[in-house]
């Protein structure tokens, strides 16, 4: 019998992934500019984080991990926003872990 087993993503691996897209998302270049992070608590629990990459002339991207609804919400500039992507119930509950860990 083969199995495949899905890859591990940590923290890291998904911001590095967050990163990437949000400089895409506004033509800049790829670790030319600092991304800071922000737990979203409710109710004293966490339930999201908040990326914000931080670009030239004042430029912020923005991105939201969503636990709750397995997604990331990304943000222009503008604040308008773009796309979204859809998170494993398994990755989630995986960096969900490793916060509380930290």
């Amino acid at each position: 019998m083969i199995c495949i087993t899905p890859p591990r993503v940590d923290y890291q691996t998904l911001c590095a992934n967050i990163e990437r897209r949000l400089c895409e998302l506004g033509m800049l270049e790829s670790k030319q500019f600092p991304m800071t992070q922000r737990e979203v608590v409710r109710g004293g629990k966490t339930c999201g984080i908040y990326f914000c990459l931080h670009g030239p002339r004042s430029v912020k991207l923005t991105a939201i991990c969503d636990f709750n609804k397995n997604t990331i919400i990304y943000y222009g500039s503008d604040g308008i926003r773009r796309e979204n992507a859809t998170l494993p119930a398994r990755m989630v509950s995986q960096i969900q872990s490793e916060l509380k860990a930290a």
